[in-house]
């Protein structure tokens, strides 16, 4: 399984990037809401999309799915 992201979908509002626990272990100001310091995280907005930097670091627990409201983030 991998995670996967449509951008055509995607309305680049980072819900998923502060729900990621991994996100927010990397990058603590991450889950505030603050973007991230390090590229080292799974994902983040760039541009007003999600780019995917580290998605081989993703534990493929499904939060970010989850709590995505367009469903443009999901494991496959």
């Amino acid at each position: 399984m991998e995670l996967k992201v449509n951008q055509d979908n995607c309305l680049g509002c980072g819900i998923c990037v502060i729900a990621c626990p991994v996100n927010a272990a990397i990058s603590p100001e991450n889950a505030g809401g603050n973007g991230a310091k390090t590229e080292e995280v799974i994902m983040m907005v760039e541009n007003g999309f999600i780019k995917l930097f580290s998605p081989e670091k993703c534990e493929l627990c499904g939060t970010c799915q989850m709590f995505c409201p367009v469903n443009a983030i999901w494991l496959e």
